[in-house]
């Protein structure tokens, strides 16, 4: 039996990058996943590529940032399913500035996905996790919200809130069997990081500061995300799990 065989797993942010890599992971292991994304074309396209190799799986054009999208969302899905066993916040976005440059609406805009996005998510979606009677909320954060880079002050500060929330709701969610956990990637490559992967110094001083003396790739993501998804975490809740090649453990 796969590992998530019957579940309804939601995933935001899915139409591309890590959030594809854990909707194709998820499908692989059973699960019909719902593709969120605010790309509905690229949503579409990843369901398309899932369903060519035999998986499960749908899209919706999902805006985290935008209440009304959230709500049709889990509405659609209790239409249709009437449960979400998992729900993966993984939406969000990066604006890089010196943080003394950072303007209101840059700032906005960052916690507008990144943090309030999480939080629409995760207090919108309680009724089908509690409907599913075995939930598994997953927050995707990064080790950016332990740490400290210039330019990502305003992105450091809402991965760090999204930390700090998955801690108080794994309290607040446990009385109905609702689990509650956060995935941390260290630096992958995908389009969210390109701008500074494709800078050779910025990349050789990343990779000289990894351990494991590589990138991480969406799949190894995915592969953490699933353990919080599937019942082999079934008394694991309030937890981050860093996935970064031992970056966050050295200095």
């Amino acid at each position: 039996m796969a590992r998530l065989d019957g579940k309804i797993a939601i995933v935001t942010g899915a139409g591309g990058g890590i959030g594809f890599a854990i909707a194709r992971v998820f499908a692989a292991e059973g699960a019909h996943v719902v593709i969120a994304d605010v790309d509905g074309a690229a949503g579409e396209a990843a369901a398309a590529a899932i369903a060519s190799t035999g998986g499960a799986a749908s899209a919706m054009a999902v805006d985290v940032s935008r209440g009304q999208d959230v709500t049709a969302l889990f509405r659609t899905i209790e239409t249709r399913h009437g449960k979400a066993d998992v729900v993966v916040n993984n939406a969000g976005i990066n604006v890089r500035a010196d943080f003394r440059h950072l303007t209101d609406a840059e700032w906005v805009r960052i916690r507008d996905v990144n943090l309030d996005g999480v939080v629409r998510i995760a207090r919108d979606g309680f009724p089908l996790l509690k409907a599913s009677g075995s939930g598994s909320l997953v927050n995707i954060a990064s080790i950016m919200g332990h740490r400290g880079l210039r330019q990502l002050a305003a992105y450091s500060a809402t991965k760090g809130a999204v930390a700090a929330l998955t801690r108080a709701l794994a309290v607040e969610y446990a009385p109905f069997n609702i689990r509650v956990n956060t995935v941390s990637p260290g630096f992958v490559e995908t389009a969210l990081t390109e701008r500074v992967m494709k800078v050779p110094q910025f990349r050789k001083a990343l990779l000289d500061q990894t351990p494991m003396g590589r990138f991480g790739t969406g799949e190894d993501i995915a592969r953490a995300a699933l353990f919080f998804a599937s019942d082999d975490s079934t008394y694991v809740t309030g937890s981050e799990l860093m996935v970064d090649g031992g970056m966050s453990a050295g200095l």
